[in-house]
């Protein structure tokens, strides 16, 4: 008896483990204003193979995300959501795709300190006061 629930007792474990084995769960900032940027924000981001969750709250710009990091990544889901028109902190959506948002839609884009490959472009922070 004793063999029996030891045996079914480990393998719930293994099953367990197997189970979120790779899944990993991270937060990103991600920019837009209103339920029809919450449903496309969401919508590409779980468009990724690998997507378990995605759910983004409108009032702080956060995304909690969870996936399988053996199938994708945080990178991969930031560069789908730029590419459906909203940047994020790791992803400038380009130009083309965020003036297809609608117009409730727009929200108001960082001027400067983010390249399109999602690094950090120090020409661009570079701020210049010519006061006289």
């Amino acid at each position: 008896m004793k063999t029996k629930v030891l045996s079914l007792v480990t393998l719930i474990m293994f099953g367990v483990v197997v189970a979120f084995a790779g899944n990993k769960v991270e937060k990103i900032k991600v920019y837009g204003n209103c339920d029809q940027c919450k449903a496309r924000i969401e919508k590409a981001a779980k468009a990724v193979d690998g997507v378990a969750t995605a759910n983004w709250n409108k009032e702080t710009k956060m995304m909690d995300l969870a996936f399988d990091d053996s199938k994708t990544d945080v990178h991969k889901v930031s560069m789908a959501i730029a590419n459906a028109g909203h940047d994020t902190e790791m992803h400038k959506a380009t130009d083309e795709a965020y003036n297809k948002l609608p117009g409730c839609c727009k929200y108001e884009r960082a001027k400067a300190g983010m390249k399109m490959d999602g690094k950090k472009d120090t020409k661009m922070d570079m701020k210049m006061d010519h006061k006289m």
